[in-house]
């Protein structure tokens, strides 16, 4: 039997070329674009397997896992992203992905990842995996902070820029996104947070390092 799967990246090129790569082990039943478009996929196409982008629009990748697997589904999640940053990783993986690898990847030892997780293994790219051991292994591992999980990607990434003292319209342009999305995502953190203005986001950034 194949192990299914869908794939969920931004980009149309990119999603064409790993269907492409991948061994005959693996049968894709579907791909998707953002956020909401890959909760519906999913729950349509029932995959054994999501490979899953970190950054794209909608919330990005940790906002599929919660929508998802808040739901109690058992479909298991691979994250294929460029980046390779410890906030990117340790965040979907506390989100409920079972394995994260980047792009530089190989159409082969893509798939074998995929069956792996399929199999219920973990799977890291070997740069990867030692920060992550270390975050979640170490009596120094960051504690769980309810607060910055209740925002999505994208929030924290706005939360992040005003904390760097830009301007709104210099957080749209930094983010492809229009003001008044700037100021939508604001007003959610601000709510989500119970702070009163950007002075205090800045702040309560600053206490939790994500300057």
């Amino acid at each position: 039997m194949t192990t299914r799967v869908l794939i969920v990246d931004d980009h149309r090129l990119f999603r064409a070329g790993v269907r492409a790569e991948l061994g005959p082990e693996v049968e894709v039943v579907g791909e998707a674009g953002d956020v909401d478009s890959a909760v519906a996929a999913i729950e349509e196409h029932r995959p054994d397997v999501v490979l899953l982008d970190v950054h794209m629009p909608g919330g990005g990748g940790v906002e599929v896992l919660r929508r998802v697997l808040g739901k109690g589904s058992s479909v298991r999640f691979l994250a294929l992203s460029v980046s390779d940053a410890a906030e990117d990783v340790i965040g979907v993986i506390r989100a409920g992905a079972r394995g994260y690898v980047t792009k530089t990847i190989s159409g082969r030892e893509l798939t074998d990842a995929i069956l792996r997780v399929a199999d219920g293994d973990a799977v890291f790219s070997p740069r990867l995996a030692g920060f992550v051991l270390d975050a979640f292994a170490s009596t120094e591992a960051p504690p769980i902070d309810p607060e910055l999980d209740s925002l999505t990607q994208r929030e924290r990434e706005v939360l992040r820029l005003i904390a760097r003292g830009y301007a709104y319209k210099e957080i749209a342009k930094e983010l492809f996104i229009s003001v008044k999305t700037v100021e939508t995502h604001v007003s959610s953190v601000l709510r989500k947070l119970q702070l009163s203005n950007r002075h205090e986001l800045s702040r309560w950034a600053t206490a939790r390092r994500l300057v």
